[in-house]
């Protein structure tokens, strides 16, 4: 397993937060293109190179990209929705990474509710045309259980579709085990973040509290000997959204994940 970094946690804009990623040690970054100079429109041909060769330079990986355009459960606004994702789909493979992120919504239990419906045939054509790009949608774990995401995996079917897991968002938000959701989504893992929490209040509208790695509800040690189990090889990207020196927060982040996976 490789350690990444969301280089827009690093407060520095995008090239920057790359070359600060770098710096840190981390073997790959994450970056967000939903809006921004990242996204596709922003992005001409020769700005696109220009990424590669400042990622290719530094030594890493462009580990995935961000896309959060969901939710895709309202047929009325999917069209477009649907069309922006793909575009941060083309994006990717033009920046040379497999991975594109995203949240989806919330996934009904039903497959008969018309917001799943709905999820289910924009998730499907997002899929379809990530697999022409040979690139994987990567829906992120976290606001329902790992059990219902996969029924959804499982009824689109496509190569295209994968898992973004997120055992944080599990925990403080699902108030699932991140270990089973490892052996439930298994080879639908593409991508992970390394983020931890803990939920203070449960229900249709959890509160919850982020917190530095090890200090939260995920037990790291079950969850990487799960990850490890399953033979997931990607990167644990670390994310950290709060805090007031997020480039110490992610050393720390860099340092107790390799403390974790027996790294020096």
């Amino acid at each position: 397993m490789k350690i990444g970094v969301m280089s827009d946690c690093l407060r520095l804009g995008p090239l920057e937060g790359i070359r600060r990623a770098a710096e840190l040690g981390a073997d790959g970054v994450q970056v967000w293109t939903t809006d921004g100079i990242m996204a596709p429109e922003n992005m001409d041909k020769a700005r696109r190179a220009e990424v590669r060769d400042l990622v290719d330079g530094l030594g890493i990986r462009l580990a995935s990209l961000c896309g959060d355009i969901g939710p895709y459960n309202d047929p009325a606004q999917n069209p477009q929705r649907v069309a922006r994702q793909k575009a941060i789909l083309n994006l990717a493979s033009d920046l040379g990474t497999k991975v594109v992120t995203s949240h989806i919504g919330v996934v009904p239990e039903d497959p008969a509710h018309p917001a799943y419906r709905a999820l289910r045939a924009a998730c499907g054509e997002i899929a379809g045309h990530a697999a022409k790009r040979s690139v994987t949608f990567a829906v992120e774990t976290g606001p329902e259980k790992a059990t219902v995401l996969k029924k959804l995996l499982d009824d689109i079917g496509s190569e295209g579709m994968g898992v973004n897991l997120d055992p944080a968002n599990l925990v403080v938000v699902a108030a699932d085990d991140p270990v089973s959701a490892v052996h439930t989504l298994g080879s639908y893992i593409v991508h992970t973040h390394a983020k931890d929490g803990v939920q203070i209040s449960g229900g249709p509208n959890p509160s919850f509290q982020e917190l530095p790695l090890g200090q939260g509800g995920v037990n790291w040690d079950r969850y990487l000997a799960a990850l490890k189990e399953i033979g997931f090889e990607g990167f644990l990207t670390i994310e950290r959204e709060v805090g007031d020196d997020p480039a110490k927060d992610i050393v720390d982040a860099m340092a107790f994940l390799r403390e974790k996976m027996g790294r020096r």
